[in-house]
């Protein structure tokens, strides 16, 4: 691990650094498609570096690019979620606390609170990552294991009972089965997925779907914003994060368990009456999941991300083991787009604050919207405009019940049980 290989690293953390702020600020843009678009194209990729560096050291290059711009994406994505109003698929809890704080005129106290969250959330996660790496080798892993399933359904048990009447608990359920069967068969079932440009994953336009295009659409509205103040003051203290690391550690180790559904246990056993304190939470555990998908993969080598199942592929087994140089660098640039994160987060959070009241957001979100299913035509063809579009439709459903979206995510953690279960016996 010379110099030479920790300076192209850094410089690549620096590029994703800029391509995690665009996916961050495009809503409806996540920084899964980037890892997929990076993923497809690494034959080019890879040819450009090795005219200028050892071909050795252009899968840690590309990796290090990957991962800050997943570091990058869990602070910047909270921006356009407040101002807005169409949150990423992680940060679906912290929209309403969000646009509550933004039509007082403080938009940027719910920005500077995750940007806090996140920071906390980051470091801790960095200082706890080779201690608890090892603890993994050594058997803890294995015991977390077994309660995989136990851990799922609880999750969902908990994201269903949380709704507030007996119908809504009724349609949770409903959509956590119907999104977990149409998980289940883009995970399962030989769908083509070839697009113009290479093969996708048809897990793009399913999550596009579920989450991303229905906060576009129902954005399209011309709504005006009040003038927003920055009192410059931190809204919150550490705190909140501290409480968001334990959270984004299950998350960042059980296969389906989103920062969404961490944030949803955490709303239980850790309530938060503040929006703030809120907001800082779910930052926290979104940033800390995505830090922590690194341990994951070292250990199990699984990618539990769209990000880590890139590396993975690009990396193949070399992060494996007890403290490997690929594992480092990948740390060290954690730790480097965390601290660019939070700077960005704050110059973007505060320019749009100034801006946003003056700008009509419905022919932007219309542009994204456009955008997004070219995307999707490109990467997985029209199979995928298709899941696109069945994802769409569902996505909308608890829009026009009043209800939160959290019980789609189980698209995700469905797929597992079901194959836990069931799945061995048929498959």
């Amino acid at each position: 691990m010379g110099p030479e290989l920790i300076f192209l690293a850094v410089a690549a953390c620096l590029a994703g650094s800029l391509l995690g702020t665009f996916t961050g600020l495009v809503p409806g843009i996540h920084v899964n498609t980037l890892a997929s678009v990076m993923l497809l194209s690494y034959p080019l990729t890879e040819s450009f570096l090795t005219q200028f560096t050892d071909p050795s050291y252009v899968p840690i290059i590309v990796s290090s690019c990957i991962i800050s711009a997943s570091v990058v994406h869990s602070f910047v994505d909270f921006v356009p979620s407040v101002f807005i109003g169409a949150p990423d698929p992680d940060e679906v809890l912290t929209a309403l606390p969000g646009h509550r704080l933004l039509m007082k005129g403080q938009g940027m106290r719910a920005v500077r609170a995750a940007a806090i969250g996140s920071a906390v959330g980051s470091a801790s996660a960095i200082l706890l990552a080779i201690p608890l790496q090892y603890l993994m080798l050594h058997g803890l892993a294995e015991h977390l294991d077994a309660f995989t399933v136990s851990v799922l359904v609880f999750t969902l048990s908990v994201i269903v009972l949380k709704e507030r009447s007996a119908q809504n608990k009724v349609w949770a359920f409903v959509l956590v089965v119907v999104s977990g069967m149409l998980g289940l068969l883009c995970m399962d079932l030989p769908i083509p997925s070839s697009g113009i440009i290479g093969e996708g994953t048809l897990l793009f336009p399913l999550l596009t779907g579920l989450f991303g295009v229905p906060a576009l659409l129902s954005s399209l509205k011309n709504v005006r914003i009040p003038e927003q103040d920055d009192d410059q003051v931190p809204p919150v203290d550490h705190v909140p994060g501290l409480k968001g690391v334990f959270m984004g550690s299950i998350a960042g180790w059980y296969p389906g368990i989103t920062a969404t559904a961490g944030a949803s246990l955490a709303s239980v056993f850790m309530p938060e009456d503040k929006p703030e304190r809120f907001i800082s939470l779910t930052a926290s555990i979104g940033t800390v999941t995505s830090v922590f998908s690194l341990v994951t993969l070292s250990v199990s080598g699984s990618g539990r991300s769209g990000t880590a199942a890139a590396i993975k592929d690009i990396l193949g087994d070399s992060l494996s083991g007890f403290c490997s140089p690929e594992f480092l660098i990948l740390l060290l640039c954690s730790a480097i787009a965390s601290f660019l994160g939070y700077r960005i987060t704050i110059a973007v959070g505060g320019s749009m604050s100034k801006v946003m009241n003056r700008i009509n957001i419905g022919p932007l979100n219309r542009a994204i919207f456009v955008l997004i299913v070219l995307l999707v035509l490109l990467l997985t063809g029209p199979f995928g405009l298709l899941i696109l579009m069945i994802s769409t439709l569902i996505g909308m459903i608890p829009l026009s019940m009043d209800m939160g979206r959290i019980p789609l995510t189980g698209c995700l953690m469905f797929p597992v049980i079901f194959h836990a279960l069931i799945g061995n016996i048929i498959f």
